[in-house]
């Protein structure tokens, strides 16, 4: 089974949140697909990762850019894997029905929004009744992420 950890955004926001941990999964070797809830999220998170640290570079593509197995992230709204991932990323609340075929996947959820979180515990509660390792982090002060819960 796969293991989900969600991510509890509290302080940083998704744009910030993000190519970190975007970055983190390219250190280790992995590739990723961002799983967005719509076609213009697709795009601004596309013009985000060329532009969030100045001395970072996250190679990373979208429909627009093409060639998706040239891309190390690849950047969708449609439940996809062109380029091969083992890592599957989603935010705005978009949710995968081939989540299990990746080796881990990310849920970020907007913490300060009632419903995102609700709908971030109706995912919980699914995948954790088809067997999916779950793993809860919520961001600390310092925006760095701390484990709350494991199952």
């Amino acid at each position: 089974m796969t293991q989900i950890g969600f991510y509890h955004l509290m302080r940083l926001p998704l744009e910030q949140a993000l190519p970190k941990l975007l970055d983190k999964a390219l250190a280790a070797g992995f590739r990723a697909v961002v799983l967005a809830g719509s076609p213009e999220r697709v795009e601004a998170l596309n013009d985000r990762l060329w532009t969030y640290e100045p001395e970072s570079w996250l190679p990373h593509g979208s429909a627009r850019d093409g060639e998706p197995e040239m891309q190390p992230i690849w950047l969708t709204h449609s439940d996809e894997n062109p380029n091969g991932a083992t890592i599957l990323v989603m935010c705005d609340g978009a949710s995968s029905e081939k989540v299990g075929a990746y080796q881990r996947g990310l849920d970020l959820f907007d913490g300060n929004d009632p419903d995102a979180v609700e709908k971030a515990r109706e995912r919980w509660k699914r995948w954790k009744s088809e067997g999916h390792q779950l793993v809860y982090y919520q961001q600390g002060e310092s925006g760095g992420w701390v484990e709350k819960s494991r199952t």
